[in-house]
């Protein structure tokens, strides 16, 4: 005779994500991340953070990492994010993230973070240099997803190892604590079209806001001369386009813009090569900067208007860490008493 599997999650479907307060944000967070959070909005209860707690593992400086906070809040609600029906808040705000992941430490295996990929990839041979922090970066993830209970976590490829341990420490925590379906198990909503964005001038590297070079990125703040230049500039070869999908095979760069101008466009990479296919990149690319221009102006303007007023930004966060805590809060209450804590 086996054991019954545990019951189903009934609590609500929520979305939970959230980015870092680094450096500017650039043309993939937008197509991977911004555009999936104004789509999930009419699905889902969408509470979206600016994670400043995962921010300082990577050591940035005191003095910018408030305007930094802000300027994150102002491109989610630039893209569309609606902070009247969506959360948004900072992680740090919300005390209950530290004390869940605390929990969860105790929760988690050694094996369990030594097998994540992105520590590996981030510290290389120097792993003893590397904080504590940057390697439990999964715990302290897991806790800022379940901390609401969320069951659906928009991914890309390289966060899904994380939602994986999310979904252990979950079901660890129900089996360890008695508490079946106490957690859900997070479900990845997989990040469709223009989920991976390349680097301009390498099309095996993904576009990262960490990249030393500003020329490998359009960053959302770009105005369209320097969008122009930056594509016009981007890496590509001497033939022509290609007029099929099986054409970019080994074309890495072309691939990624042609890539960009379905996803900004919303067409498919076939329709993108039946009226570019066979032409070169001096009519491709201007095409391309033009498109990225139009799309990206009116979320530079809002993105200035908002960084422009400080303190309205604060108000929306201080109201959205309300509206988050007031979630959190009842969880980790019952979390404290699962545990056995004095005074829960």
């Amino acid at each position: 005779m086996t054991d019954a599997p545990p019951p189903p999650y009934a609590g609500p479907q929520r979305v939970f994500s959230g980015m870092q307060p680094t450096n500017g944000l650039h043309l993939g967070n937008y197509l991977g991340a911004l555009q999936k959070f104004v789509a999930l909005q009419g699905k889902y209860e969408c509470i979206y953070c600016v994670v400043d707690l995962h921010a300082i593992t990577a050591g940035p400086d005191p003095k910018e990492l408030a305007a930094k906070t802000r300027e994150v809040a102002a491109a989610y609600i630039a893209a569309g994010v609606d902070p009247a029906h969506s959360i948004i808040f900072v992680q740090s705000a919300v005390r209950e993230h530290s004390e869940l992941a605390w929990v969860f430490n105790c929760i988690a295996r050694m094996g369990w973070l030594e097998r994540m990929t992105q520590f590996k990839d981030k510290a290389g041979k120097h792993a003893e240099r590397m904080s504590v922090g940057l390697f439990d970066y999964p715990v302290l993830q897991a806790a800022d997803i379940l901390l609401y209970k969320a069951t659906h976590v928009p991914v890309g490829e390289d966060q899904k190892q994380h939602l994986e341990l999310s979904r252990d420490i979950a079901q660890k925590f129900n089996n360890d604590y008695e508490a079946p379906g106490f957690f859900p198990l997070p479900e990845p909503l997989i990040q469709g079209p223009g989920a991976r964005i390349m680097n301009l001038r390498e099309g095996t590297k993904k576009m990262s806001k960490s990249d030393p070079s500003d020329m490998t990125r359009i960053n959302l703040t770009d105005d369209a001369d320097t969008i122009m230049n930056k594509v016009k500039k981007a890496t590509t070869d001497p033939l022509p386009l290609p007029e099929t999908k099986e054409g970019l095979a080994g074309r890495a760069e072309v691939e990624n813009l042609v890539g960009i101008y379905a996803a900004m466009s919303e067409r498919s990479v076939d329709d993108v090569l039946l009226e570019f296919g066979g032409k070169g990149f001096g009519v491709f690319k201007p095409a391309l900067a033009e498109l990225l221009a139009a799309k990206l102006a009116p979320i530079a303007t809002e993105m200035r208007r908002l960084n422009a007023d400080p303190a309205a930004l604060d108000a929306i966060l201080s109201s959205g860490a309300d509206r988050a805590r007031a979630i959190a809060a009842p969880i980790m209450a019952e979390v404290r008493e699962r545990v056995g804590f004095w005074g829960a």
